[in-house]
């Protein structure tokens, strides 16, 4: 969804990987009459399902493929250079594989947003459902956070739980987690756009 002419909306540039169902999400709660922000463009770092749900939407989609440069520092400059493009206030990791190194981030500090299919700091990393599945716990979920340098580190903002249940797969435990992200992400970006974030570095809360 991009902005409409005279619209004060707040400019957010999405991040995906994947079937983009985060990414959905996020277009339609910026459909809203109320939404103060719009989706200003998709970026993605390899073919996904994600391009289609962007294009369809009308959302520029902007390609930046580690593979197309030289190192992952040329990519990460790469990558900040298109997305200062759209002058976005907030950038949303929907989905998005690959870790931001410090060029980009040193562009957007403490404004690049992350969703993770664990409750951290447990089960950070790509496979946080199947670990949460495997270790036995009884209640796992997903987490809102700003973006560091490490791996799924940066200071929690918001999470939501959801049940384990006996027989639970990967998969079905991984859809509930879904429909919980689905739900978190989006008024977790509406409250950061509307009355930011406030840090001391390890802790972070909305005001």
């Amino acid at each position: 969804m991009t902005s409409s002419p005279g619209s004060t909306r707040t400019p957010v540039v999405a991040m995906a990987s994947g079937t983009g169902s985060l990414l959905a999400a996020l277009l339609a709660f910026a459909e809203r009459p109320s939404s103060s922000f719009t989706v200003a463009a998709l970026v993605v770092d390899r073919d996904c399902p994600a391009i289609g749900i962007a294009e369809a939407a009308g959302v520029p989609v902007v390609r930046c493929e580690v593979g197309d440069y030289a190192d992952r520092e040329a990519w990460d400059r790469a990558l900040r250079e298109r997305v200062a493009e759209y002058a976005p206030e907030w950038i949303v990791a929907a989905g998005f594989m690959k870790i931001l190194g410090p060029a980009f981030l040193g562009a957007y500090a403490a404004r690049v947003l992350n969703s993770h299919p664990a409750l951290l700091p447990a089960f950070p990393g790509a496979h946080g459902v199947a670990d949460a599945l495997a270790y036995g716990v009884k209640v796992t979920g997903c987490t809102v956070h700003l973006v560091d340098g490490g791996v799924d580190t940066g200071p929690i903002l918001a999470q939501g739980v959801v049940e384990v249940r006996t027989g639970d797969t990967v998969e079905s435990l991984h859809e509930r987690i879904k429909t919980t992200e689905r739900e978190l992400l989006p008024t977790v970006v509406e409250a950061v756009v509307t009355r930011g974030v406030v840090t001391d570095g390890r802790k972070a809360y909305i005001p």
